[in-house]
């Protein structure tokens, strides 16, 4: 009885912020205005302060570069085969294959894990994760470039790259946590207050980005059935792939602790990154109300897969 009010009581939490902001929503108590700019608060200083403390904080292991390459060759494979699949799945739908790779890791999965493990096990699926942000970085990222305005200069890319906050965040994290400064940086004089405040601002994350997610969730009937498909083949495809890489990667080769089990699974089902939608052309406007049905109603599996998977390996 005791374990069962701790799985709900890590559980419900996530589910009731989310529909807290779907209320928000119907009621129109906070405009979508007012949510873009909660969503720039949450991408520009709350998600980076979190990354920043996380990385710092994280224990560094060699075995960690090898799940970086795994997970940042799953991406590629997956998008190789969203080209692939294309032609018999979805050939009159331009962007399928962005749609079958990549996960929201920033805007969703962060909220997810952090919400059930504790913001202090963030580290272990952001040590997933930082193969995954090279990939959407430097792959994919050139892709959807390359799609809407032609071949691309990588030196724009770069230039995109080290721009992103969340990826200063996260060099900065593991640079000053190789140099071995974690105790000097919360007890030096002011570097000791910045700590406290970025505490304080990735404190932020969980509640803001959960209550922008329920916010952001709605579709139209005809959206849901175009977009139903898409959904079910990328989860029949990750699911699998999830629950077998735990088993003989994460367990069996690597001999990580069973969280980051929890980790891998969270990421895998996550939907996929919700910026396609920002480097679409304009004129596109019915394969981006394609693409935005996809990436809500995958929201809303992924969170209903998240949380059975959290209750079943919480009880075991």
């Amino acid at each position: 009885m005791e374990q069962t009010t701790q799985i709900l009581n890590r559980v419900l939490p996530i589910v009731l912020l989310i529909l807290l902001g779907s209320w928000l929503r119907r009621r129109q108590f906070l405009s979508a205005g007012t949510i873009d700019d909660l969503r720039k608060l949450v991408v520009n200083l709350a998600l980076p302060s979190v990354l920043f403390v996380t990385f710092l904080q994280i224990e560094l292991k060699l075995s960690y570069l090898v799940v970086f390459g795994l997970i940042f060759a799953l991406c590629v494979a997956l998008l190789g085969l969203g080209f692939l699949l294309k032609g018999r799945f979805a050939p009159q739908r331009e962007y399928f294959p962005f749609l079958m790779t990549g996960f929201e890791y920033g805007m969703l999965g962060v909220s997810l894990f952090g919400g059930a493990y504790g913001l202090e096990k963030l580290g272990t699926i952001a040590v997933l994760a930082l193969g995954h942000e090279i990939f959407i970085w430097f792959v994919f990222l050139a892709f959807l470039l390359t799609k809407r305005d032609g071949i691309q200069d990588s030196r724009q890319l770069f230039g995109t790259f080290f721009k992103s906050l969340v990826i200063l965040a996260i060099l900065a994290g593991i640079f000053f946590n190789l140099l071995g400064a974690q105790d000097l940086l919360r007890q030096a004089p002011v570097s000791g207050a910045l700590m406290t405040v970025l505490q304080f601002l990735g404190s932020l994350v969980v509640p803001l980005i959960l209550l922008i997610v329920g916010y952001s969730i709605h579709f139209d009937r005809q959206g849901v059935r175009a977009a139903l498909p898409t959904v079910l083949l990328r989860l029949s495809v990750l699911v699998p792939l999830a629950l077998g890489m735990n088993f003989f990667v994460i367990r069996g080769w690597l001999g990580l602790e069973p969280i980051f089990e929890a980790a891998l699974f969270t990421l895998l089902v996550l939907p996929p990154p919700f910026i396609i939608p920002l480097y679409m052309r304009p004129e596109l406007l019915e394969e981006k109300h394609y693409v935005n049905n996809v990436l809500a109603l995958y929201t809303l599996f992924s969170i209903g897969i998240y949380i059975v998977y959290f209750i079943v390996y919480q009880g075991l």
